[in-house]
């Protein structure tokens, strides 16, 4: 085999694997997976690889002494033991699953779904030296930016530089005087001083012998106007080139490293479930099926990672995680309870510090008003990266479950609110890409702005 069938037979692994990750999150057994560690069946496992021959032989030969005689054909097998036809082995092989921590799972779901959530860092843990891109006015003299040096001292040649023929030329004009000449050549904006003009008189009624008043050339400014182009100084200096730049000391500036702010990329997640009595055996494992590879994935993308666990009926509690994923419906709804108790978990996780996401999911079956009277209004004061709420209603929304229409309606054009849907397995991934592509959305936005001047500040909407 050659190295270009290895290649392309590594680029089908590597496409089979996604499409195996897909398969597995919509319709695999999750439960063999921990927190730390994906385990994804894999269908492709022939990785080509090296094998070396095991028999104790002196090269192809297999001739006395080691040494083939003409025309003697090669024993595959010389010691008579080769493999032998027997029953299968009943061992699993290793390869029967492919294993992956957060981090590469998380880099693998982007690549199937086009996800591009690039994680924001908020508390500076570390400032570290990079390179020498930033400048002050001053430094030790080996890190002088002679290139920066040379810049603003050429800026401020062409900026005070003129061109003097014209200006002297402006004594010519009949009846006028230095300070007539003055006010004429600032107002077109020649950077001439009076000091300059007044030498130049002085010169020229010396040369001729009369006052600078009597040196008529021109019946008025306009005519020399008229008559006589003004030289650009870029023009002058390409005719002529330059003989010295006006250097200043505060010319001068020295390169520093810049400083970088290196950011913990802390995530808090509070995961909250809907545990009442409609929340039947088919809903549940669709509300697994989103929230297992989503604790994966952020896992995966941040530095510290934090994940709460909240369910609810009527009333809302704390659990852990096992309990979270293996818990049994009963009793009513009431939503609000939820986010009363997600405000009191999130005071431990300041939003200055911490990205903050608030995952829940149920049928969308709530008590009375609940929905617009309470959790709106909690979702809207409570500061996080993300709201999200997706609705498992196997077969279709049910004519009761309203609270991710109601959710949609209030706060559908808000930036860090996401619903979604899931009917079926085959959904999962869909409402997975419809939650993170928010953020990822929400982030190039705030790129976007910050670049055209109009970021505010804040984060929240």
């Amino acid at each position: 085999m050659g190295l270009t069938d290895d290649r392309e037979r590594f680029r089908e692994v590597g496409e089979q694997r996604r499409e195996d990750l897909s398969e597995f999150i919509s319709h695999g057994d999750l439960g063999r997976s921990g927190p730390d560690q994906v385990k994804i069946p894999v269908k492709i496992v022939d990785l080509p690889e090296f094998e070396y021959d095991q028999r104790e032989a002196g090269g192809v030969g297999q001739g006395q002494g080691g040494q083939p005689q003409p025309g003697q054909p090669v024993d595959p097998d010389p010691d008579g033991d080769g493999d032998e036809e027997g029953d299968p082995g009943e061992e699993g092989g290793e390869h029967e699953y492919y294993e992956m921590d957060p981090e590469e799972f998380a880099r693998e779901l982007d690549e199937e779904l086009g996800l591009d959530l690039e994680p924001k860092g908020k508390r500076v843990v570390e400032e570290v030296e990079g390179d020498f891109t930033d400048t002050a006015r001053a430094g030790p003299r080996g890190t002088l930016d002679v290139d920066e040096f040379f810049k603003r001292g050429l800026k401020r040649y062409l900026a005070t530089d003129f061109d003097e023929a014209y200006v002297r030329e402006g004594l010519f004009v009949a009846g006028t005087d230095v300070d007539d000449v003055f006010a004429w050549a600032r107002d077109r904006g020649v950077p001439v001083s009076r000091a300059w003009i007044a030498d130049a008189a002085a010169t020229l009624a010396e040369e001729r012998g009369e006052p600078v008043e009597a040196l008529d050339r021109w019946e008025s400014f306009e005519a020399l106007d008229d008559e006589v182009d003004r030289e650009p100084v870029s023009h002058r200096i390409r005719r002529e080139g330059l003989d010295s730049v006006p250097f200043r000391r505060e010319d001068e500036r020295f390169r520093h490293p810049e400083v970088i702010e290196k950011r913990e990329r802390n995530v808090v997640v509070v995961n909250v479930r809907d545990a009442s009595g409609s929340m039947r055996e088919t809903k549940r494992e669709l509300v697994e099926r989103v929230f297992t590879p989503m604790d994966w994935y952020l896992t995966g993308k941040y530095d510290a990672a934090e994940f709460r666990y909240v369910v609810h009926d009527a009333e809302a509690w704390e659990v852990d995680r096992e309990e979270f994923f293996g818990i049994q419906s009963g009793g009513g709804t009431r939503i609000s309870s939820a986010y009363e108790l997600v405000e009191e978990i999130l005071e431990e996780y300041p939003y200055s510090e911490w990205n903050r996401y608030v995952f829940a999911a149920g049928d969308s079956e709530n008590s009375g008003s609940d929905t617009t009277d309470s959790v709106i209004p909690l979702m809207e004061s409570i500061d996080a990266n993300l709201h999200a709420y997706v609705e498992t209603q196997p077969g279709g929304a049910a004519p009761n479950a309203r609270h991710a229409d109601e959710v949609e309606e209030a706060l559908g054009d808000a930036d860090d609110v996401a619903v979604a849907r899931v009917s079926d397995p085959d959904d999962v991934t869909d409402a997975i890409y419809e939650i993170l592509s928010t953020e990822a959305d929400r982030d190039d936005a705030a790129v976007g702005e910050a670049a055209s001047g109009r970021a505010d500040g804040g984060d929240r909407r």
